[in-house]
C-alpha cells in the first residue's frame, strides 16, 4: 500500500511529502493520521523539516468528499486526526518547518504555509482561497491572511478567490523566497542546512519565543476565534474548484462540530492571559 505521507531523511533534516497527487494532496483522515505520526517520529531526530507535496500540488486542504460522506453517514469526527491537530503539531514541534510550495496551495494548503516557520515557493505556484466561490469564508486561511498580511491583500485573497503566484506571495510576505520550480528543492535544501547548522536547543527555544509573540498577535487562537462566528455554511457547498477537493470547515449549519476544533486554541488563549 502506497504511503500517503513520505519521509526522506537527509543530512541534518528531513523532507516530509504529502503523497496524494491524484487528489491534489487533499488530506483525508488517513493522510492526516500518517502526517501526525511522521511528525511525532521526527521530534527527536532533526532540527529542520521541509514540508512539500507530491506531483504538481502542495496541498489543497482537507478531503471534502470524505468529510461529506462522514456527515451523511453520521460518522463522528476523530479528534486525533482533526485538521487543527495538524496545525498545532507543526507549531509545537521543536524542529523548524520550511514549506516548499511546489504547486497548488488552496484553502488548507495556504494555512500550512502560514503555520510553517519559513516558506519558499516556486514562481509557478498557485496560492489561493477559493471558499467564497462556494458561499463560504475560509476557516483558517482567511484569518491567517488577516493576521499576517495587510488588510487589502487579505481581502483580495478572501473576496476574489483569485490565486497568486510565488513571486506575488514573496512580495506580499506570505513566503520568504520565490524561485523557479526547477530550483525549489535546492533552495529548500540550502535553507534547511543553514538553519540546521545552529544549536538544536537554541532553535527550539527561538521558535517558542516567536510562537509566544505570534500568539499575542493572534496565532492559532485568534485564527479559530476570528472564524468562529462566520462558519455556518453547508460543508457540501465547499467541495471543488476545477474538480479538485478543497478546504472544509467541518462545522455544520447548526454549529455542531465546533467544540473539538476550538477547545485547544481557546485553552491557549487562556494560557496567554496568565502569562
Amino acid at each position: 500500500m502506497t504511503s500517503l505521507v513520505t519521509v526522506e531523511h537527509r543530512s541534518g533534516y528531513a523532507v516530509v511529502g504529502l503523497n496524494r497527487p491524484e487528489k491534489k494532496n487533499a488530506l483525508n483522515r488517513a493522510a492526516r493520521r500518517e502526517l501526525l505520526a511522521a511528525l511525532t517520529s521526527l521530534r527527536a531526530e532533526c532540527r529542520t523539516i521541509v514540508l512539500t507535496g507530491g506531483g504538481d500540488s502542495f496541498c489543497s486542504g482537507v478531503d471534502l468528499k470524505e468529510a461529506r460522506a462522514d456527515a451523511e453517514a453520521g460518522t463522528a469526527p476523530d479528534p486525533r486526526s482533526d485538521w487543527i491537530e495538524v496545525l498545532i503539531a507543526i507549531r509545537e514541534h521543536p524542529a523548524v518547518f520550511i514549506a516548499a510550495v511546489n504547486g497548488l496551495a488552496l484553502g488548507g494548503g495556504a494555512t500550512l504555509i502560514s503555520v510553517c516557520d519559513l516558506a519558499v515557493a516556486a514562481h509557478e505556484a498557485e496560492i489561493g482561497m477559493p471558499e467564497i466561490g462556494f458561499g463560504a469564508y475560509p476557516q483558517f486561511s482567511g484569518p491567517g491572511a488577516q493576521i499576517q498580511l495587510t488588510a487589502k491583500r487579505a481581502a483580495w485573497l478572501v473576496l476574489t478567490a483569485q490565486r497568486i503566484d510565488g513571486r506575488t506571495a514573496e512580495a506580499w510576505g506570505m513566503v520568504n523566497r520565490s524561485v523557479p520550480l526547477a530550483g525549489l528543492m535546492d533552495e529548500a535544501d540550502r535553507l534547511a542546512k543553514i538553519v540546521g547548522a545552529f544549536d538544536a536547543a537554541a532553535l527550539s527555544e527561538s521558535k517558542r519565543a516567536l510562537e509566544r509573540a505570534w500568539r499575542h498577535t493572534g496565532g492559532l487562537a485568534d485564527i479559530a476565534g476570528l472564524a468562529e462566528g462566520d462558519l455556518t455554511f453547508e460543508p457540501a457547498r465547499q467541495l471543488t474548484l476545477d474538480g479538485h477537493e478543497q478546504h472544509d470547515s467541518g462545522i455544520k449549519p447548526d454549529g455542531s462540530g465546533r467544540q473539538d476544533l476550538d477547545a485547544r486554541p481557546h485553552q491557549r488563549q487562556n494560557d496567554n492571559k496568565r502569562q
